[in-house]
């Protein structure tokens, strides 16, 4: 392990070591440390007080190292010898640049990186500045630090992060304000429309057969909604012309990991919903638990026979609904904006993106993510580019027709 303090412009770093107790920031007793994959028992440890996001749980970046293999770099800023912000980050090849980023890729969303909430009014640029350059002065390597679809605030705690230059997502974050209870949502939400649909739905289900709400409580159940949700996943990617995010091995061990795991908690921070009709499963969703918020993590339908009917739709009506009674605050459909979350949608959520380059080279990255970024944003919000876009895509596939929007 490294221990370093430094300061960091976003052009030039210095770094220089140093006791834990001096203070290269301004603030008394300041210190950096970095390490590798050895330093995450630590960052569990600090998990068990801190405040963070899903994606920078114990169990995700644990599952996730475990899965992966990634190369790791653990970051934590000090104050008096304990620690009071941690970055667990993977460094991954771009062409010939070295990013390093939140472990999961596009995979990790609505980001908040683990912090004492104590030390949030203290929180500032200089602060954050002494984090980077510390992974700077450790991991000389790195061209890049990419810190991605970060939220804003988390609960009502702002996001230390935003210290530091950064600039918008290119993709909003759709929420439902659970406010009031069920009935007090649909009487702001076209509830007479959703809850006749809703029997409609019912009744085309019983023609059919027999039909359930799942949630998986079992390690066979979790393989069971996986197994399909990654079948129907694969068919969407396929129809839509675009790559499977979830078709590596690995990153479908990691799912499996950290929905199993989560299985032993008293209350399980990341759980499988699924509509099963007739025996085979029509529609599954994958959410996390983040103090107030239900987060949607990822969703899918079958494309077959009852696709029509819209299962998707049913079970967000029953997974908000039970959201609702549980007494969480927000139903969170995450990064995406699409129609079907649009029925619902009440809330958005503008993430922001970091970019802080260590090198030269990575000074240029940053130039050209940023700009893609900004072509992303442009592309959209102007709807008939978007649409034209999506439709290139499906013809490049092979597919004539527009793909189902009832997942995400």
């Amino acid at each position: 392990m490294v221990d370093a303090s430094a300061s960091f412009d976003g052009n030039r770093l210095a770094a220089s070591e140093t006791s834990p107790r001096t203070s290269p920031v301004g603030q008394a007793g300041l210190s950096v440390t970095v390490g590798d994959a050895a330093a995450l028992a630590t960052y569990a440890g600090f998990c068990g007080s801190a405040l963070f996001a899903p994606a920078q749980s114990d169990g995700w970046i644990r599952n996730w190292a475990r899965a992966v293999h990634p190369d790791i770099v653990v970051a934590a800023l000090h104050m008096e010898d304990e620690p009071v912000l941690a970055l667990a980050l993977e460094v991954v090849r771009r062409g010939p640049f070295r990013v390093a980023r939140f472990m999961g890729g596009r995979h990790a969303n609505g980001n908040f990186a683990a912090v004492a909430p104590g030390w949030l009014p203290m929180a500032n640029a200089a602060a954050m500045r002494s984090m980077l350059a510390g992974i700077a002065r450790a991991r000389p390597d790195i061209d890049l630090i990419s810190l991605e679809r970060l939220l804003p605030d988390l609960d009502g705690a702002a996001n230390p992060l935003a210290a530091l230059p950064h600039f918008p997502s290119p993709n909003l974050s759709l929420g439902v304000d659970l406010d009031g209870g069920f009935d007090a949502l649909l009487a702001r939400a076209s509830g007479k429309r959703k809850r006749k649909k809703h029997r409609s739905q019912t009744r085309k289900f019983e023609a059919v057969g027999v039909f359930r709400r799942i949630e998986a409580r079992t390690r066979e159940d979790v393989d069971r909604l996986l197994d399909a949700f990654l079948e129907m996943k694969e068919v969407r990617f396929r129809k839509m012309g675009i790559a499977n995010v979830f078709g590596e091995p690995e990153v479908r061990a990691f799912f499996r990991a950290l929905f199993s795991e989560a299985l032993a908690e008293t209350k399980p921070s990341f759980v499988l919903h699924g509509l099963e009709v007739a025996g085979k499963l029509r529609a599954v969703t994958g959410s996390s638990l983040s103090g107030k918020r239900l987060i949607c993590e990822f969703g899918a339908i079958a494309e077959d026979d009852l696709a029509f009917t819209s299962p998707g739709d049913f079970l967000f009506f029953d997974n908000i609904q039970e959201a609702c009674e549980t007494g969480f605050a927000v139903y969170d459909f995450s990064v995406g904006d699409e129609p079907y979350k649009r029925l619902w949608c009440d809330v958005e959520t503008q993430h922001f993106e970091v970019m802080a380059p260590l090198t030269l080279k990575g000074r240029a990255l940053a130039l050209a993510m940023r700009q893609g970024a900004r072509i992303k944003a442009f592309i959209k919000n102007s709807p008939l580019i978007w649409k034209l876009t999506k439709m290139l895509r499906r013809k490049a596939a092979g597919q004539a027709a527009p793909a189902s929007e009832d997942d995400s």
